[in-house]
């Protein structure tokens, strides 16, 4: 019987172990809560209305259909029995493996606060990024029927919380999105004057990069017309305002993106986990005390080889994969050894708004225009097949030159917003981030707490 590999998570690390395994004597099992692989660093632009989802997802059996050798799964798992070796699913079904690799991913995180979650909505998967789309759309089809002006000043204030990669570039784009887009589509309100504020309880915004180039991101968040409040950590979040500091801010949107937690893996396997519940694994990447079990991604704490964490990014995430998959290989041909995992940056990258980006690959920074197209070409290229990077590539162009988001629908009954239709619109968003599931890896690093 051939060796049987259960991958759990379609994330970049999942994804990049079923890649390397082809051609190998075993049997894959890829289980995945969800259909598709979702490529995260362009999620916010989902969420802002630039690109649509299709062009940041495809379906998992698409990008498996010529390998006889992977059976994929869409299921829910609720554990893993490690003592007869079987993966649990919801339902009470059980698949058998010998070797085991959980990509299980990260979810946004409150520090103790995770009432504040249904309105302050998270970034991980496709259904956040439609629900914060749908938020901010009516939040200004709403603002133009509002005749009371502090009303209106709250639907048109955008709160974005952690001023980490994903919140610069959220907040970026939001602001373009109201200054650059949607000004000529309204009559009653001048979508220009609308507030974004960008809240981080450290003293700079991208605090995992240099500080000249941090720098550089403060001036041109601030140059954008985006408010930047440094050292004032959230204490309140609801329906109504944000607080921050000893500030109460009216708004009707808050975007979080302050911090992530985990997936459950070390609470199925009663293994160690640092304070954001990430699996403590051992340098080879398996659980300690089970060398039959690997763990990549977002679902890990390992060390580079400066003694620090390797960061939570999809490039970290990747060569996770290519390891385990090189590993579960070299035993196969009889080398039991543990192989250590080396971790090799490959740079930050964080846009800042159009013609704005910054780039530290370590030996060289950038930051500017440059950096901006840079940054453009290196996502282009990791995206899947060509017609998602032709897609992409031209909606990028047509929004530089034009200023237009062709992405801005609003779904699931949103549109109606008259007086029954706003207390519909805000339960159902109440709804969906009270139900939202764990998501797979991210490419960004986990923000600055709040």
């Amino acid at each position: 019987m051939q060796h049987r590999v259960v991958v759990v998570g379609a994330g970049f690390g999942g994804l990049e172990v079923v890649k390397g395994l082809a051609g190998a004597a075993v049997s894959v099992t890829f289980i995945d809560r969800r259909n598709h692989h979702l490529f995260q660093p362009l999620l916010y632009q989902v969420a802002t209305a630039s690109l649509a989802t299709s062009e940041i997802a495809w379906p998992i059996r698409s990008l498996v259909w010529n390998r006889p050798d992977v059976t994929t799964i869409l299921a829910s798992v609720t554990g893993v029995d490690a003592e007869r070796r079987h993966v649990l699913l919801e339902g009470g079904e059980t698949v058998p493996y010998d070797s085991l690799v959980l990509a299980t991913g990260a979810r946004h995180a409150y520090f103790g606060h995770d009432e504040w979650e249904p309105f302050a909505l998270g970034l991980k998967t496709l259904e956040d990024a439609t629900t914060i789309r749908r938020r901010i759309l009516v939040a200004f089809e709403r603002a133009e029927r509002e005749t009371d002006t502090e009303k209106q000043a709250a639907l048109l204030t955008f709160v974005i919380v952690g001023a980490g990669p994903t919140g610069v570039e959220m907040a970026g784009t939001i602001a373009e999105l109201a200054r650059d887009t949607l000004p000529r589509d309204f009559r009653n309100i001048d979508t220009g004057k609308a507030r974004v504020v960008l809240i981080e309880a450290g003293p700079r915004v991208l605090g995992g990069f240099p500080d000249d180039l941090s720098e550089y991101a403060l001036r041109s968040l601030r140059k954008l017309g985006i408010e930047v409040e440094l050292g004032r950590a959230v204490s309140d979040c609801n329906a109504d305002s944000v607080t921050y500091g000893d500030t109460r801010l009216a708004t009707k949107t808050i975007i979080w993106a302050a911090g992530v937690r985990a997936s459950p893996a070390a609470e199925w396997l009663g293994a160690p986990a640092d304070r954001a519940g990430r699996l403590q694994v051992m340098p080879d990447l398996t659980v300690p005390g089970h060398a039959e079990i690997f763990a990549v991604g977002d679902t890990v704490t390992v060390n580079g080889p400066d003694g620090r964490p390797a960061p939570g990014i999809a490039p970290a995430a990747k060569q996770q994969g290519q390891h385990v998959a090189s590993s579960i290989k070299a035993r196969l041909r009889g080398d039991a050894g543990p192989r250590p995992f080396r971790y090799r940056h490959q740079g930050s990258l964080a846009q800042i708004g159009k013609r704005r980006a910054v780039i530290d690959f370590g030996w060289i920074k950038l930051k500017g225009a440059l950096a901006w197209w840079l940054w453009g070409i290196a996502h282009i290229y990791f995206l899947i097949g060509s017609r998602a990077r032709l897609s992409v590539a031209i909606n990028w162009l047509w929004i530089h030159a034009r200023n237009q988001r062709g992405a801005r629908l609003i779904t699931q009954g949103e549109a109606q917003i008259d007086a029954s239709g706003v207390a519909a619109v805000d339960e159902l968003a109440t709804a969906d981030a009270l139900r939202r599931p764990p998501a797979a890896d991210a490419m960004h690093a986990p923000p600055t707490p709040q």
